[in-house]
């Protein structure tokens, strides 16, 4: 079951990051956290910022109301998702 927290307009969700994959995806439920696939190497921000493009285009979310609070340098995230409820999140991904 993924771990959601609501906070004030808002959710964070954590993500398992799979960089250099062959394509970008969704890869289900990890340990609590959702698994996303990105083609990006994780250098120099590449991967954060396919993450940011990738969940703003999935969610339909404007990218300024993505924010990775924890894990800029790690495949484990905790991302602050701005402007959706976690029943909107979940009917989204539909994981």
């Amino acid at each position: 079951m993924l771990q959601i927290t609501n906070i004030e307009g808002g959710i964070r969700v954590g993500i398992k990051v799979q960089p250099r994959a062959a394509n970008n995806a969704l890869a289900g439920e990890q340990e609590g956290k959702l698994k996303i696939r990105l083609t990006a190497p994780p250098v120099e921000g590449e991967a954060n910022k396919m993450l940011i493009a990738y969940l703003s285009q999935l969610l339909k979310l404007p990218k300024k109301n993505i924010k990775i609070i924890k894990g800029d340098t790690s495949t484990q995230k905790l991302v602050e998702l701005r402007g959706i409820t976690d029943s909107e999140f979940i009917h989204k991904i539909k994981i």
